[in-house]
């Protein structure tokens, strides 16, 4: 817990609903909003004073579905299909990488989405050992779930690996939570998915999978199973536990009698539009659906920013259901938002006792000037240089518009690691993407 204290002075407010309040001076001790006033004026030299003035605070960005350390990947599979990209590309480079490769990759990730005003992640991957201590040393908080491959030859060493990694760091960090993370049904298939979902209640804690990705996806399990992948999910338990679905992005209507309040779907827009996978029907079904944004991976969408994923989800929207008064900014921001309440975190309000995940945004600038609503300069307008400083937990992991921590030193060790990747070429894949 970060014991420093903090006056913010002069500070604008858009709070999770996205109500604009008057000028206000906050107090940040041990890593939480201690009091909100329109003036503070009693004597707080101990406190380091911070102007705010002519800065936007919001509650943190969310990035509710990634692959950070596939940031170590970033460009190396392009203008491909899916099925190419994973069978060809992703999984024959992953096979080969080492715990290393991971941590650094999770570092230049943590940074980036730093950057971009993300102060909390959920990430689901292998080396999760890597990942934890890439997000203790960068200071971002984290949702770590281990990937389990139910169809690979070491499934049970998977599966094992990942309980004793729930088991040994659950609760050691306030910054981070854990689940288990099922790759997906069609890759855990059958009792292979009830069992791994039976493990996180006896663990205490929730999943994290891809469901419902491509329309080639529903139809196989129909064919296979005479049961949608959401239905496969439901009816091995998966709704009984918190659950983060990536994508979802063909669930059908009638799915939706399956879904219940446990469940969050990230959806990642721009790697459906980079690898063709189509619109889907979230477009038509988001009013139903406990939808916020995640970045996927940036090997599939070279970026780690989930306001760019929902300045994607709001036009693609707007053009997808020819409807331009829908997808309002209010429902886009309320979507950003949701992301802190799938992960629990006591973030994502700007109310005293809450923690101290904020964004500080200048929206002075010429890409952002002038501002009739700041929330539509922020959610159409913006990009990471609006973004002064970025704080998570009390801590500043961006001042000034710079990254804190030393961004040389991780982009040498990223630059060796890629370096390292190429000469080790590809491996054989746990499984193959169908």
């Amino acid at each position: 817990m970060n014991s420093k204290k903090i006056l913010l002075k002069n500070g604008r407010i858009i709070d999770e609903s996205g109500n604009v309040h008057e000028v206000s001076d906050m107090l940040i001790s041990d890593g939480k909003i201690e009091k909100i006033s329109s003036f503070i004026q009693k004597d707080f030299s101990d406190y380091e004073t911070v102007d705010c003035s002519n800065l936007y605070i919001t509650p943190g960005l969310v990035n509710l579905h990634t692959h950070s350390p596939m940031s170590i990947m970033k460009g190396i599979a392009e203008d491909i299909s899916i099925d190419r990209w994973f069978n060809e590309k992703i999984f024959p480079y992953e096979s080969k990488l080492e715990a290393e490769d991971v941590y650094w990759g999770a570092m230049l990730a943590s940074l980036e989405m730093i950057d971009c005003g993300v102060t909390a992640f959920a990430d689901h991957y292998f080396n999760q050992e890597s990942v934890f201590k890439a997000v203790l040393d960068s200071g971002i908080r984290a949702d770590i779930a281990p990937t389990i491959f139910g169809l690979a030859d070491d499934y049970r060493e998977q599966l094992t690996r990942a309980e004793e990694f729930v088991e040994k760091y659950k609760n050691t960090n306030s910054r981070i939570h854990l689940r288990l993370g099922p790759h997906a049904p069609y890759t855990c298939p059958g009792e292979i998915l009830t069992e791994i979902i039976n493990s996180a209640k006896k663990l205490g804690v929730g999943i994290h999978l891809h469901v419902s990705e491509t329309l080639d996806q529903v139809q196989d399990s129909i064919k296979l199973t005479g049961k949608t992948p959401m239905q496969v999910l439901y009816e091995s338990g998966g709704f009984d536990v918190d659950v983060i679905i990536a994508h979802g992005l063909w669930t059908t209507s009638d799915d939706l009698k399956y879904i219940n309040e446990n469940a969050y779907f990230s959806f990642c827009p721009k790697t459906y539009l980079k690898l063709s996978m189509g619109n889907g029907n979230i477009y038509e079904l988001k009013d139903n659906l406990n939808y916020t944004f995640g970045t996927d991976g940036a090997a599939s969408s070279n970026t780690l920013n989930p306001l760019e994923q929902a300045r994607i989800f709001a036009l693609n929207g707007k053009n997808a259901t020819s409807d331009a008064e829908n997808f309002t900014t209010a429902e886009i921001w309320k979507g950003l938002m949701n992301g802190h309440s799938a992960l629990k975190f006591n973030t994502g309000r700007i109310k005293e006792g809450c923690e101290a995940d904020l964004v500080f945004w200048n929206l002075n600038k010429v890409n952002t000037f002038p501002v009739y609503d700041p929330l539509t300069s922020i959610i159409y307008s913006s990009n990471p240089e609006n973004i002064v400083h970025t704080m998570v937990q009390g801590e500043f992991l961006k001042f000034d518009g710079k990254l804190v921590k030393d961004t040389e030193a991780v982009l040498k060790n990223v630059q060796r690691v890629k370096d390292r990747i190429l000469v080790r070429g590809t491996g054989k894949s746990k499984v193959n993407y169908n």
